[in-house]
């Protein structure tokens, strides 16, 4: 029988972004399976590409007028992908508006398409254990009672090594059949013991949210818990729940920063049974932990957004902790949500899914209070802990005092006093670098990014940093357009606020955790367990320490610029600053001494901060709501942001109006759907290239969606290696 295969090649190119016929050879035919990755002539030199099966057919099934280019050879034996995993590359495609390779990319390990291998040793392995045919039985007890405890685990010169074994009595224990060397792969991350976590004692309020999830007729779930009130314990018996019934589970975090306390807990719990997955890892590491998973000797899977992908065995569960951050929307191609994702996967394996947070995004509440997914809520911290009072101090009477440092009266009074007790205190920026912008006090010039238009940060170094391209500048002494000497650094980051610690607090061991002290490998656990172990008194950071984050010891949290993100010119702006500042206060107080916080502000007044003071989430998510609506923000309406960037600005200038000309006679048919551009965006420039934006909002579905790509490719054609354009569907901002 002929057979044909639908091939999507391995490439960029928007105009190959389809599947391509080619006839499978008959030497191939009992080989070929849907899934593989083969190799395939392309072009006009019949080039060899690679390329994935994406369906078989016969040749009733397929019509042609040419000559069919047959395939060249099978890469995998074993397929790859599933046809599961084939719905999931169309869904992605669909939704998402992104090219099949994009979606293939994030079902393939890296190390699979490099040609990784699994690595693999020669273990030796007990047979048997009666001695009664050896000469001098007792020689070798010693030998067999180590080999019977280290059975499968070391090489035969491991064995020498470790244990001073005799190479002599080991391969006369091998000649006689008494033990044998055994191919093993090896795994090449996170093989280590962890000390064995054991069930906590459960309140009320978790076994009747437990109780709920698992009786529940619907499969989506919204788990809204004060900070402090264990819903990790909750996912833990929900992931045990799931392994009884020989189910998987996948646990995605937000923050790499979160990955240690969360695989220190899972795997003190569950053992080798649990994956670790996320963008640190090596490729050989990723494909360690993916073939793991493919073949069902990890049933646990912890990691970050790519996690998600993982070919999990009999998948029962999905946990989305912290499923209001914005780290679960991808930046690159497919922009795709993680939360609609896991809920496509869920419903499509009948698996639960539960979505975790303090501080609930205002569209998974929304969905929540109108049925459309279950709502399960714990009011209270476990042990009746309360919630740390907050404080928020006006930065305004600060400077009538005259007080110009970093820290107002109270905080440092609550340092102070924080330190004489011996308790420890975490100081939230969310800026790192030591100075925000440089400026000449004379003319007032700001020292920008050449490549970015962007200002610049200081960082102790000695260096000027772009933290949008990686660009840097030597610290200047002079004022290149004036020569003014009178050159000053504004703002402050968080290198500045440990320099500030260590002038005030001399004797107080400081750690800091941001993207500058966590470049290295494994940075992030050291860092976690350092200060878990009580060798820092202060912990300073950013984003990544304000959610998940558990210290028994933490009594004080200082807040240092809360209008940081109010000011972001964003609608959802608002909700970032009071779940960012719920969140950290989260951190104080989740030990046995009562927590407490000071917010430092120069609007005291905004809604956000004093709802978020209160723990008022119902009163914020009422005005909020209400904003949303009069706007027709989400989930009222969405939003489709076309970003367009070139070298040329006059050239991607009226490339953008023409494409909103374009779309404004294609709105003729749609009501309801407002255009918005073109306009340069906030940040107009980024490694040399300009950039502009249109903003479509309204209720549109996928197929209108699809026409506005199709729009944008047509009318790009000819400018396409001179303007790049990408379309993002409620994009996490419009900056």
């Amino acid at each position: 029988m002929i057979l044909y295969g639908e091939i999507i090649l391995n490439s960029e190119a928007v105009e190959i972004d389809r599947p391509f016929t080619y006839k499978i050879p008959e030497s191939l035919n009992p080989k070929v399976r849907v899934g593989q990755i083969v190799k395939v002539p392309f072009g006009f030199r019949n080039k060899p590409v690679e390329g994935f099966i994406i369906g078989i057919k016969k040749e009733d099934e397929v019509s042609f007028d040419y000559k069919m280019k047959e395939l060249l050879s099978i890469e995998t034996e074993e397929p790859i992908i599933t046809l599961d995993d084939i719905e999931l590359i169309y869904f992605l495609k669909e939704k998402y508006l992104c090219k099949y390779i994009d979606a293939f990319r994030l079902l393939i390990p890296v190390g699979i398409m490099k040609g990784a291998k699994n690595k693999v040793k020669n273990v030796i392995v007990l047979v048997k254990d009666d001695l009664s045919d050896m000469k001098n039985p007792e020689g070798y007890k010693e030998i067999i009672k180590i080999i019977k405890e280290n059975s499968g685990k070391y090489s035969k010169s491991e064995l020498i090594k470790n244990f001073s074994i005799s190479q002599y009595k080991l391969n006369n224990l091998l000649q006689k059949g008494m033990l044998k060397s055994l191919e093993e792969v090896i795994f090449r991350y996170n093989e280590r013991e962890y000390i064995k976590d054991e069930d906590k004692e459960l309140t009320g309020e978790q076994k009747n949210a437990i109780e709920r999830i698992l009786t529940s007729d619907k499969n989506i779930f919204l788990l809204k818990g004060v900070t402090g009130s264990g819903k990790t314990e909750i996912y833990m018996r929900l992931v045990q729940n799931a392994l009884t019934n020989d189910k998987s589970s996948i646990v995605l975090v937000p923050e790499i920063a979160l990955t240690p306390q969360m695989i220190e807990r899972f795997k003190g719990r569950f053992g080798k049974d649990v994956a670790l997955f996320h963008s640190r890892l090596s490729d050989g590491e990723r494909f360690d932990e993916w073939h793991r998973v493919k073949e069902g000797k990890a049933r646990v899977i912890v990691g970050a957004r790519s996690a998600l992908f993982l070919p999990a065995k009999n998948l029962g569960l999905i946990i989305i902790d912290e499923e209001h951050e914005n780290t679960y929307k991808s930046e690159q191609n497919p922009k795709y949500q993680a939360k609609e994702v896991a809920e496509y996967i869920a419903n499509k394996k009948g698996a639960k899914l539960v979505l975790g947070s303090a501080t609930p995004t205002i569209e998974s509440y929304y969905r929540a209070i109108s049925g459309e997914i279950d709502l399960v809520e714990i009011t209270k911290r476990v042990d009746g802990k309360p919630m740390p009072k907050m404080e928020l101090v006006d930065m305004r009477e600060e400077l009538k005092v005259g007080n110009r440092s970093l820290f107002s009266r109270k905080l440092f009074k609550s340092i102070e006093e924080a330190l004489e007790k011996k308790e420890q205190i975490v100081l939230f920026l969310n800026r790192r670098g030591f100075s925000t912008f440089v400026s000449c006090r004379s003319c007032g010039y700001v020292f920008k990014c050449d490549e970015c238009e962007i200002s610049m940060t200081y960082h102790k170094n000695g260096f000027l940093i772009c933290h949008y391209c990686g660009k840097t500048k030597r610290e200047p002494n002079k004022c290149p357009k004036c020569e003014s000497k009178y050159v000053k650094f504004f703002g402050a980051g968080t290198q500045r606020v440990e320099d500030e610690i260590k002038k005030y607090f001399k004797d107080a061991k400081v750690i800091r955790m941001d993207v500058d002290t966590t470049r290295a490998k494994d940075s992030h656990e050291k860092l976690y367990n350092a200060f878990k172990k009580g060798e820092g008194d202060i912990l300073i950071g950013t984003q990544m320490i304000s959610k998940g984050l558990d210290f028994p010891n933490v009594t004080l949290v200082g807040i240092l610029a809360a209008d940081m993100s109010i000011n972001i010119p964003d609608y959802r702006s608002a909700e970032r600053t009071f779940q960012l500042i719920t969140q950290v206060a989260g951190r104080a107080g989740r030990g046995v001494k009562e927590g407490k916080v000071v917010i430092q502000t120069y609007t005291p007044e905004h809604y956000s901060l004093q709802y978020a003071k209160n723990y008022d989430y119902e009163g914020f998510y009422e005005k909020e709501f209400t904003v949303r609506a009069l706007m027709n923000y989400p989930p009222f309406g969405k939003i489709l942001l076309i970003n367009g960037t070139s070298k040329d600005e006059n050239m991607l200038k009226d490339f953008m109006n023409n494409i909103a000309n374009s779309i404004s006679i294609l709105l003729k048919d749609y009501n309801g759907i407002e255009l918005l551009g073109p306009i340069a965006c906030m940040i107009f420039k980024i490694k040399e290239n300009f950039r502009w934006q249109i903003v479509l909002k309204g209720e549109f579905d996928l197929k209108f969606a699809k026409k506005i790509q199709e729009l944008l490719y047509d009318n790009n054609k000819s400018n396409y290696n001179e303007i790049r354009i990408s379309i993002d569907i409620n994009p996490n901002s419009l900056i």
